[in-house]
């Protein structure tokens, strides 16, 4: 839901009723991840998507239904080889969906619109929680919404929100301890900007019924900072753009770090790299791309960025430039498990030769390592083609 929010907010705002479908999991070649949505409102218009085309029109339907009863639903779909007019996955993947009806009479309410029919109490707090988390979501805040996928009816009707600050709006309407526990849930997953469902006891403990719940996040976009700001540094900027990085290039020549020479940059510093460096508070999910291949500007540079709980860390340069540089590193005390998180010479084989192929074969590098692809073609493996993502990697793992 959060990933179409700033729609959505919109749609707050105007006082429309809407249903919104989100995946819930994922099995199999499954096209999109946990927390994709789809949304249709009292018009029937329809925005995100949570197959890619498979099954957007079962769903669709779904939506309306859940706007006509006012109750939320949850449907599985798989293969449906078997029967020529099921509904299902032509890619061979599963994928579960939850379709949570939000009411315009609510949104008054909550908006203490006094002449509007007074919905349910317990709909009126989830629908404030909602408009909440989706303006919060929407205005680009770290933000999180907790909706139990299965559990008691009366649950099912509520949500949690979680601010990026930590604290709560809302509840599930179960025991204080299962707003905690899963608030504690939505801090984890927000650390690293996933969407995930997770099992807890009725009470948040492990005793009790089983309560599946679906916390959704949304955070500011991950960053790229691009160190070196040269004519692959310019491609590898737009690239970076197109994947949904902020992306920072850093330069300490000031005649080469322009918004002329990068018009696409979301920041441009003129420092030396390693000073800039210090100044960052960086989460696991940012990327360095590290393309000077000059000792005196990537060295001291890669000594600290080694040591950070980064995504990823790459650096530009031959395989000369690259055993010299180990040995630098070496001498300069890091240890061979920090200089295994080096990606150098940076990129996949593509054989790529101008500035854009060489973006390409970086980027191509990043997806590979955040998602755990190997980079070879598809048509050479029996892999999955789409994996959960891994655990990220810490210095030292």
């Amino acid at each position: 839901m959060l990933d179409i929010a700033a729609e959505l907010h919109r749609w707050c705002v105007q006082g429309r009723d809407f249903a919104v479908a989100t995946v819930t999991s994922t099995s199999g070649s499954a096209p999109r991840e946990v927390g994709a949505a789809l949304a249709v409102d009292s018009e029937g218009t329809a925005i995100g998507s949570v197959s890619g085309g498979c099954v957007e029109g079962a769903v669709y339907e779904l939506c309306q239904q859940a706007l006509a009863t006012c109750e939320p639903a949850t449907q599985r779909f798989g293969y449906g080889d078997d029967d020529a007019f099921a509904v299902g996955l032509t890619c061979g993947g599963i994928i579960d969906v939850l379709v949570t009806p939000v009411r315009a009479g609510a949104l008054r309410e909550a908006a203490g619109d006094e002449a509007a029919d007074p919905p349910p109490a317990s709909s009126v707090s989830a629908t404030r929680t909602l408009v909440q988390a989706l303006a919060a979501a929407a205005d680009g805040t770290a933000t999180a919404v907790v909706r139990v996928v299965n559990g008691p009816a009366e649950l099912r009707r509520r949500a949690l929100h979680v601010r990026g600050d930590g604290t709560l709006g809302g509840t599930l309407g179960g025991a204080t301890g299962l707003d905690l526990a899963a608030a504690d849930q939505a801090r984890s997953l927000l650390a690293t900007g996933r969407s995930a469902v997770v099992e807890l006891g009725a009470d948040g403990g492990r005793c009790g019924a089983p309560v599946r719940l679906l916390v959704e996040t949304s955070v500011p976009p991950a960053r790229m900072l691009v160190f070196g700001a040269i004519d692959f540094a310019s491609a590898l900027v737009r690239v970076g753009k197109f994947l949904g990085y902020h992306v920072t290039v850093c330069d300490a020549r000031p005649v080469f770090a322009t918004a002329t020479r990068f018009p696409d940059a979301d920041e441009i510093v003129v420092d030396w790299p390693h000073h800039y460096l210090d100044g960052q508070r960086l989460d696991e999910r940012a990327v360095l791309c590290v393309l000077t291949h000059d000792h005196k500007f990537d060295l001291p540079l890669l000594e600290r960025a080694l040591r950070l709980p980064v995504a990823y860390v790459g650096a530009m340069g031959s395989r000369r430039t690259h055993e010299d540089r180990l040995h630098r590193l070496r001498t300069a005390g890091l240890t061979e498990d920090e200089l295994a998180r080096l990606r150098s010479p940076i990129g996949l084989d593509l054989g790529a030769r101008s500035p854009e192929e060489t973006a390409l074969s970086i980027a191509a590098e990043i997806v590979a390592d955040r998602h755990g692809g190997s980079g070879r073609p598809l048509s050479g493996t029996r892999a999955p083609i789409h994996r959960d993502r891994p655990a990220a990697r810490m210095p030292g793992d």
